[in-house]
């Protein structure tokens, strides 16, 4: 029923629904806080073993290309990428570009969307092969992982040795194939 709702919700979420999962009352400690729509991720993370980050397949089946890379650390409450320490943020972004790579060379792109338009409360970075032609506006280049800035709604994709962050943009996963 769960993963129902969360397909129901998410190809929504592509027809250009929007949700707000700033006031995410997720909290481990509380168990029936766990049972929202919006808190599927973050159950996930509570029955992943280790610690770091772990990777999910994009269940939406009209994004057959997709995977998503998470923190497995719970802070309960609205995840935003703001809220990881600066070592969480690197290991995450490094973590979902070794997984880009394997998945798809040099084409690859990663998106987390802005804070008003994600579906799920948890933190997590959508891997897929970049979209060729995209013409977006704000962009910076960085030297590595630990340079990706905590911004909302942001893709990264390769340029040579470096890496182009895309900013300002609420809805980023658009940049990667479905």
């Amino acid at each position: 029923m769960r993963w129902a709702l969360l397909f129901l919700l998410l190809v929504a979420g592509g027809a250009g629904a929007r949700a707000d999962v700033s006031g995410c009352a997720c909290d481990p400690a509380q168990p029936e806080t766990m049972k929202r729509r919006e808190c599927g991720l973050c159950r996930e993370a509570e029955n992943q073993q280790g610690e770091g980050v772990f990777f999910l397949k994009d269940i939406n089946p009209r994004k057959p290309n997709r995977w998503l890379a998470l923190p497995k650390r719970h802070i309960p409450g609205h995840h935003a990428m703001k809220d990881l320490t600066k070592e969480e943020r690197a290991e995450l972004w490094a973590a979902a570009i070794q997984k880009a790579r394997e998945l798809w060379g040099d084409e690859w792109g990663l998106a987390y969307n802005s804070d008003r338009v994600r579906t799920q409360c948890h933190t997590h970075i959508h891997i897929g092969k970049l979209l060729k032609g995209l013409a977006p506006g704000k962009t910076m280049i960085v030297n590595g992982p630990a340079d990706i800035p905590a911004l909302d709604g942001i893709w990264v994709h390769p340029k040579g040795k470096k890496l182009v962050v895309h900013y300002g943009e609420g809805i980023t996963e658009t940049a990667l194939l479905r």
